[in-house]
């Protein structure tokens, strides 16, 4: 497999970095104290490019591949990954969802802004008695009587960037008695009636990621919303959700990067002993550790980024076992580098003056979200095995 990068992914990655390291970087530390969402840099991140890296640039995206996604996300996640997840979002969930399966007029009317930051998307799967086990749904869809709408009620939990998304893909239950196959995909708006906001989440990490509950009271629904067919809704977040995790990889290696990058130099500088401490067989052992499940995890994501392009230009089919193992282990690797980098930089990693505790805080949700560790396990086993 040949990782060269072209001149065109490179560009992107460099964008990216710029812009990471001089508006980012600054500012993380603050809003990650205030829990503000930062929607200048969102706006600014629009402009650049970031929010809808591989939406075509007919509908107002960058128009590039999956690999330039993957590594824009990675430079955005160093710097800190509340932006990164809201970027994530923004192009993994909405955007691709709605250019896999919308309409023309879909795509046009809600991408678009979308993919150019004017405005925030959301996407509303999981509900409070339904997280892995999210066909298991009571949010309702009741055509009314003359077709011209649906009339949704039921309530939505843990929806990144709810307090202030303006689009979101919903999912609902149309046909009660078909169970999975009864779940169709709409596309809302939030300043209709009956879209209700509920209180910001106040969350151990990614905390300028604004995340809350969203309520629906008799929301209607334009018919002309409904996004793909009926009834396929759920296949239809399942499929998306392949791309998300692609995504969340992406955000998990780049926290990781940033946690052993800090650490490098950490090594090089603090001295016990008269030496530094990287001079130390324990320490050495953690580095190479570190950068041995860094560079794998880059691997894996490559590969499932490579797959997802693949079957875009429909040479390929699902890509769910290469995006659930790039998950899983770039997660896991996010959580093992931040805990190796505090416990190398002893009390100041513990200490909010640097920006390690924020790393390790940051990690952990990258376990959680889009499909915890176990359901990624679950979803290689079966995927190898062919048992459920």
């Amino acid at each position: 497999m040949d990782f060269r990068l072209s001149e065109e992914q490179e560009m992107i990655q460099d964008a990216a970095r710029d812009f990471a390291q001089s508006q980012i970087v600054p500012v993380a530390a603050a809003f990650d104290e205030s829990g503000e969402f930062p929607l200048d840099n969102i706006r600014q991140m629009g402009e650049l490019g970031l929010m809808g890296v591989e939406v075509p640039q007919a509908y107002g995206g960058a128009g590039m591949d999956g690999i330039a996604y993957v590594l824009a996300m990675i430079e955005i996640a160093k710097a800190d990954a509340a932006h990164a997840v809201i970027m994530s979002v923004n192009n993994s969930l909405f955007c691709y969802g709605i250019l896999k399966n919308g309409t023309e007029t879909q795509k046009q009317k809600y991408v678009r802004d979308i993919a150019s930051g004017k405005k925030i998307g959301a996407y509303l799967l999981t509900e409070p008695q339904s997280g892995s086990d999210a066909a298991a749904m009571n949010t309702q869809a009741k055509l009314s009587k003359d077709g011209s709408h649906f009339v949704i009620n039921g309530k939505k939990s843990w929806i990144t960037s709810g307090p202030v998304a303006e689009y979101g893909v919903l999912f609902a239950v149309t046909d009660p008695d078909k169970g999975a196959r009864g779940i169709s995909a709409f596309i809302v708006e939030a300043d209709r009636p009956g879209y209700i906001r509920g209180k910001k989440e106040p969350k151990l990490g990614i905390r300028a990621s604004a995340t809350c509950e969203i309520e629906f009271d008799n929301y209607h629904c334009p018919a002309e919303n409904m996004l793909g067919e009926p009834g396929m809704g759920f296949i239809s977040a399942m499929s998306v959700l392949d791309a998300g995790r692609i995504g969340i990889a992406s955000q998990a290696l780049g926290i990781a990067l940033a946690a052993y990058e800090a650490s490098i130099e950490y090594v090089k500088e603090r001295k016990a002993f008269g030496q530094p401490i990287g001079a130390f067989q324990m320490t050495q052992t953690k580095i190479a550790d570190m950068k041995t499940r860094i560079e794998a995890s880059r691997l894996l994501i490559y590969q499932a980024a490579i797959a997802k392009q693949s079957q875009a230009e429909g040479n390929g089919g699902r890509f769910t076992t290469e995006a659930a193992m790039a998950k899983l282990f770039a997660s896991e690797t996010a959580m093992f580098v931040t805990h190796q980098a505090v416990q190398i930089h002893g009390g100041m990693g513990y200490s909010r003056e640097m920006p390690i505790e924020r790393y390790f805080r940051d990690a952990k949700i990258t376990e959680i979200y889009e499909g915890t560790s176990e359901i990624q396990r679950m979803v290689i086993s079966r995927s190898v095995t062919g048992i459920r």
